[in-house]
């Protein structure tokens, strides 16, 4: 377990997969920027990867845009899956247009060859990235369920693969029993958790439950894929 402090809010990282030791570092929103670039160091030294970035039903969402937008020009190939209810606060075009690549909106968007999109995408994956994660998006992940695209590709993930989840959501729908139930299951599977954070929601209320800052989620992205020394090349 790690602690990181982002915008003078301590924010806890979970990753069971990286080795800890000592005092996490902690940083300001204004040092964000210099976190990364610490994690990531210069643009050729860093092993680049395949990232099915999944986004959600969350107001939050449109951040997601500038999320695609780091990746790919950190040198990542991101592969973008947006949920039904996703669309209902974004649309496609932006993270086609960021991401240079097709969007998957729907569990039967077809592509050239015989496999379905999904499996391709959860076969050729070093990471999958869920940002903004529901709370609904994490009950599935936890339970098995694949009803949609973006459950189907977690479910059918290789199994080198690294999830990483970034929760947003109503303060007391994250502080629930069961959510924290469905964080703890995760967890237990080697699901890296970034955030959230705390702050004022878009509910109205103050508490924990916001998104990460983008930054924060690129540098803990980078971070843990330079700790697995992945040399993906998409």
């Amino acid at each position: 377990m790690e602690s990181f402090l982002f915008s003078d809010e301590r924010v806890t990282i979970h990753d069971p997969g990286i080795p800890g030791g000592g005092t996490p570092p902690l940083y300001g929103r204004r040092d964000a920027r210099r976190y990364r670039a610490l994690c990531m160091g210069s643009a050729e030294d860093e092993a680049m990867a395949n990232i099915v970035l999944g986004v959600t039903g969350s107001i939050a969402a449109h951040k997601a845009i500038d999320l695609a937008s780091q990746l790919v020009k950190l040198g990542h190939v991101v592969n973008v899956v947006l949920t039904a209810d996703a669309q209902r606060f974004v649309t496609p075009l932006p993270f086609k247009t960021l991401s240079r690549r097709p969007v998957v909106t729907d569990l039967y968007d077809e592509e050239e060859g015989w496999k379905p999109t999904h499996i391709t995408l959860a076969d050729e994956a070093d990471l999958l990235l869920v940002a903004p994660a529901t709370a609904n998006t994490l009950a599935k992940m936890a339970h098995g369920l694949a009803d949609d695209a973006l459950s189907c590709v977690a479910l059918a993930l290789n199994p080198s693969a690294r999830t990483v989840v970034a929760p947003a959501m109503n303060g007391k729908m994250w502080g629930h029993a069961a959510t924290q139930a469905n964080v703890e299951v995760l967890k237990s599977r080697g699901v890296m958790i970034l955030g959230p954070a705390e702050g004022l929601l878009s509910c109205g209320y103050e508490g924990v439950g916001r998104l990460l800052d983008v930054e924060a989620i690129v540098a803990g992205v980078t971070d843990l894929m330079r700790a697995r020394g992945t040399g993906a090349q998409g």
